[in-house]
C-alpha cells in the first residue's frame, strides 16, 4: 500500500505521523509532500522513502497513492497560512484514495464537535485507522 503524508509549515505533524507509521507498518511505502522545503526535509528525516515539495508534487502524489494523511486543512484552499493552494485542495479532495484527515483546530479552521486533543492522540488515532485499512498489519488494501 502507498501512503502519502502531506504537511506544511515546519512539518512537525507529518514527521510524527511518518515515525509512527514506519514503526507500526514498516512495509508500507511512505511518500512525503511538504508545502515548503522545511516540512519536506523534516518528513524525509523522519523516515519517508520518497519526498517532494510544492503544489505539483502534491498533484502528482495524490494521483499515485492509496491513502492520503494530513491535517484537515489540506482540503481547504489557502489554509496553513496560505500554503495550501486551491489546486492542492482540489487534488486531495478528488483523489481516488482514502483520506485520513487530522482535525487540528488551527489556522482559522475549527471542526465543530471535535475536542482539542493532544497531537499525540490525534496521530495515534490516524495510525490506528491506517492499520484498519491495511488489515491491521497487512500491507495491501
Amino acid at each position: 500500500m502507498k501512503v502519502l503524508v502531506i504537511d506544511g509549515q515546519g512539518g512537525q505533524l507529518g514527521s510524527q505521523l511518518i515515525k509512527e507509521i514506519r514503526a507500526a507498518y514498516p512495509a508500507l511505502e511512505v511518500t512525503a509532500v511538504g508545502t515548503n522545503s522545511a516540512a519536506t526535509a523534516a518528513m524525509l528525516k523522519a523516515g519517508a522513502q520518497h519526498a517532494a515539495t510544492g503544489e505539483n508534487a502534491a498533484l502528482v502524489g495524490c494521483r499515485k497513492t492509496d491513502v492520503i494523511i494530513g491535517p484537515v486543512g489540506m482540503v481547504i484552499a489557502d489554509s496553513l497560512y496560505g500554503e495550501v493552494t486551491p489546486k492542492m485542495a482540489v487534488a486531495v479532495g478528488q483523489a481516488d484514495a482514502v483520506r485520513i484527515l487530522i482535525s487540528l483546530n488551527q489556522c482559522e479552521n475549527i471542526v465543530a464537535g471535535v475536542p482539542n486533543l493532544p497531537m499525540a492522540k490525534l496521530i495515534r488515532d490516524a495510525v490506528d485507522r491506517l492499520g484498519s485499512l491495511c488489515g491491521a498489519g497487512e500491507t495491501s488494501l
